[in-house]
């Protein structure tokens, strides 16, 4: 299963994500169901200022006596066999669980090797991202063409079973690695759409590769660029199509953010930049209310002043209401659609010795105009849905408003 920029090294340690998806989210973060997490946003700066510690009234170090305790009684009296490894799993899961943050999260060596491979947008699973809200299990948005879509899964089903067991208070990753497998191999969800309807899937899984941005121009002189996640080819990808398109004289583009759950951080600010001059405001993150770091555009401005409909959804997520939201406060662009996820928090994955990664919330992030999004999502400019009916006929009278506005 849906959390390094171009040109800096592939080093976890300080990578921050705000879930897309990863991440965290996706978390938010953000994982994919299928590809693990929605990321959120990964950012490379070692962010340093994060040692200014927000928990101040704790312990510099936990008295194990009662955890050594209960092993010591595990070990005598316990009738099975125990197993090391999963033993010490299970105690750094818990502590990141009992933080109480749903995007903090524990991830084992497999996993983290499996959340490094997400991040390279290739996977065997359905297709789909995943988050955590309260105790469920939710899809954060299916992606396009691919085995979750078609089978007509939706943004905010809520997963109650896998393969016929419970979901109910898996963490993401868990519920990742059940959703997860071969290719060509089933897999049996049981999902609640808007509260009360019950509904089953059985979906095949397979090898997705999902490329980060196409672009295309189309009647003529409309320039159209879909970013389904923001990974490391991002920002050269935008960039080679804004210059194409500027070129070309478009009159209008159209960005499109649907079902997008995040990614790099980074990528986002450069995407943002296409349309900015340098040192306008992409986003600020702060924590325990204080500005820790802030992220100007680079200045880029290839599109500068061409008209720009921005396309969200319910999966639009963490990196990509960055770019929504950046592109929305500084008056260089439309959003339309529906209102965003809304995940406004920042991850740092920190490596640990053994190839296992604590994925840990740092900060929170806020657009240009000073709004933490984090469960409020991002309304758009001109709200147009588009239902399951039209999902399945080929329908999308989203684009199609957003193409209309710019053939004006």
């Amino acid at each position: 299963m849906q959390q390094v920029n171009s040109g800096e090294s592939n080093k976890r340690k300080g990578m921050r994500l705000t879930k897309g998806v990863a991440c965290g989210l996706l978390a938010v973060l953000i994982f994919w169901l299928g590809i693990g997490i929605g990321q959120g946003s990964i950012s490379l700066g070692q962010g340093k200022f994060l040692n200014k510690g927000v928990s101040k009234n704790v312990p510099g170090d936990l008295d194990y006596s009662s955890v050594e305790q209960v092993y010591d009684i595990l070990r005598k009296d316990y009738d099975g066999q125990l197993d090391t490894e999963k033993l010490l799993d299970g105690l750094k899961k818990g502590l990141a669980e009992a933080s109480g943050d749903q995007y903090t999260e524990y991830l084992n060596a497999k996993e983290a090797e499996d959340f490094s491979q997400d991040l390279s947008g290739t996977f065997s699973g359905i297709g789909a991202e995943l988050s955590k809200e309260e105790k469920t299990i939710v899809i954060v948005s299916p992606i396009s063409g691919y085995p979750a879509e078609k089978a007509g899964l939706l943004p905010k089903d809520v997963i109650i079973e896998i393969n016929g067991e419970s979901a109910y208070d898996l963490n993401v990753s868990e519920a990742v690695n059940k959703i997860r497998g071969e290719e060509g191999t089933n897999v049996k969800l049981k999902v609640v759409r808007n509260g009360s309807q019950e509904l089953d899937f059985e979906i095949t899984r397979q090898k997705i590769t999902i490329p980060s941005v196409e672009s295309q121009t189309l009647d003529g002189n409309i320039g159209y660029i879909r970013i389904s996640r923001f990974a490391e080819d991002t920002s050269g990808l935008v960039k080679d199509a804004a210059t194409k398109f500027k070129q070309a004289g478009v009159k209008g583009v159209v960005v499109d953010l649907r079902s997008d759950p995040g990614g790099l951080l980074d990528a986002a600010v450069e995407a943002s930049s296409q349309w900015l001059p340098r040192n306008k405001m992409v986003l600020q993150e702060k924590r325990d209310g204080v500005t820790v770091r802030s992220y100007p555009s680079k200045g880029y401005k290839t599109l500068e002043g061409v008209p720009t409909v921005v396309l969200v959804n319910e999966g639009s997520a963490s990196a990509s209401e960055i770019m929504a939201g950046a592109l929305k406060d500084n008056g260089a662009a439309q959003l339309l659609g529906t209102k965003t996820f809304g995940k406004g928090s920042v991850q740092q994955l920190e490596e640990l010795h053994d190839g296992s990664v604590l994925k840990v919330t740092i900060a929170r992030w806020y657009t240009p105009n000073g709004k933490n999004i984090d469960k409020e999502g991002i309304e758009p400019d001109v709200k147009v849905g588009r239902s399951a009916d039209d999902i399945k006929n080929g329908k999308d009278p989203q684009k199609d408003a957003a193409l209309g506005i710019l053939r004006k």
